[in-house]
């Protein structure tokens, strides 16, 4: 049925039939048997060689632990397009490497150049990891919700987020300032738990 509509499609449509996908839009898409690898390896090697990131050291967590990132008053000069393209250039990741999604969504709104290369300094060691969806005949549908109240230091604005897993695989998540401030944990935590993006 499937080589039918591909052939139709063929006649019907100027196009060619390339097979099976291994590589779009920086995706990498490797498919086995019981499954479907997706990954942005090459992209992440690309960015690293871009900001001249791949021969420093690694390390082995995206953000330091407890680290709380507040603007400086004062502030540091820092090469402001630099530190854009470096925002920018992880975002994309954030489509397969959910690992640095909650760190890139909140750098992205401080002005933290070090901790933007720290980011890079834990993809250079972390290249190669991506979503796995594994073929299961039946598979659980799973969510889970979070929320760390008053994590914003300087507007005591909670940060909520959610992920939502299809068998082994992710295929929603989101992290996102919630838009008051609360007065508990519970009223926080309720609305992590109620809210889609």
């Amino acid at each position: 049925m499937i080589e039918n509509f591909k052939k139709s499609m063929i006649v019907e449509f100027d196009m060619s039939n390339l097979d099976m996908m291994h590589y779009f839009l920086g995706l990498e898409v490797n498919q086995y048997v019981d499954g479907v690898f997706v990954s942005q390896k090459k992209y992440v090697e690309d960015v690293l060689d871009r900001f001249q990131m791949k021969n420093r050291n690694t390390v082995s967590t995206s953000m330091e632990k407890g680290l709380k990132l507040v603007k400086e008053p004062e502030g540091r000069k820092v090469d402001n397009t630099l530190y854009k393209q470096i925002v920018g250039s992880l975002m994309y990741l954030t489509t397969t490497r959910l690992d640095v999604t909650h760190v890139i969504h909140g750098e992205s709104k401080k002005m933290h150049l070090q901790a933007a290369k720290r980011i890079l300094r834990y993809l250079n060691g972390t290249s190669d990891l991506g979503i796995l969806y594994q073929m299961r005949a039946a598979g659980d549908l799973v969510g889970y919700t979070y929320s760390d109240y008053a994590g914003n230091l300087e507007d005591r604005k909670s940060t909520s987020g959610y992920v939502f897993m299809l068998s082994s695989g992710v295929i929603s998540w989101s992290s996102k300032k919630q838009p008051i401030v609360f007065l508990s944990t519970t009223e926080a935590e309720y609305v992590a738990a109620t809210s889609l993006y």
